[in-house]
């Protein structure tokens, strides 16, 4: 499954398994059409219109946040934290993603990590967060998680979490582009006890 999925620069990532799914698309030089582009929350770098409509097709459908959700048209669907739908063959889950000592991401604001069921693994992309208790109890066979301090985890901070999780594959993204570099994916490979696979 590692080999279907695509880190496209910062947050966004693209995953390609007869759907072809897109979360926070940011900056994209282009790419296949999306069946279905999954938003985590409505900071810039992760809600970018622009790269919506590169990708979007008449038949795509946007899972979102609410306070996203209400700024786009067509076929969008509402989340919060909590909340599971399946769209296609790939199942849905929402779950918190909040910052715990920085103002960046507020836990009230409700926006959202995602657990995807796909080819019947399980997913897990974290979105903008820190290591907040609700992760202690989650389970994905690969985490997707941000390793570039200041807005989100450090590249240690991502680490404990990977090892705590124990996926069979962990990939770290968020750096490189706004915030951290390719020594923060380095140093969290380095820290994990799980397989890394550093995308790029």
């Amino acid at each position: 499954m590692v080999e279907k999925i695509f880190w496209l620069g910062h947050s966004s990532v693209r995953i390609q398994s007869g759907t072809v799914l897109y979360i926070d698309p940011f900056q994209l030089a282009g790419g296949p059409e999306a069946d279905l582009i999954l938003i985590t929350h409505a900071h810039h770098d992760h809600f970018s219109p622009e790269d919506i409509r590169k990708i979007r097709g008449k038949e795509t459908v946007i899972v979102t946040t609410p306070d996203v959700a209400e700024q786009l048209t067509g076929e969008v669907r509402s989340v919060r934290p909590g909340d599971r739908l399946t769209v296609g063959p790939v199942a849905i889950e929402a779950v918190p993603a909040y910052n715990l000592d920085k103002p960046f991401h507020p836990k009230k604001n409700g926006w959202v990590g995602f657990i995807l069921t796909v080819d019947g693994k399980r997913i897990y992309y974290a979105g903008d967060t820190d290591d907040v208790p609700e992760m202690q109890a989650l389970k994905a066979d690969i985490a997707i998680l941000p390793v570039g301090g200041a807005y989100t985890m450090t590249a240690a901070e991502a680490a404990t979490v990977a090892n705590r999780l124990r996926p069979e594959a962990a990939i770290p993204v968020h750096y490189g582009t706004i915030v951290g570099s390719a020594d923060d994916a380095r140093r969290f490979a380095e820290l994990c006890r799980v397989p890394v696979f550093i995308k790029g």
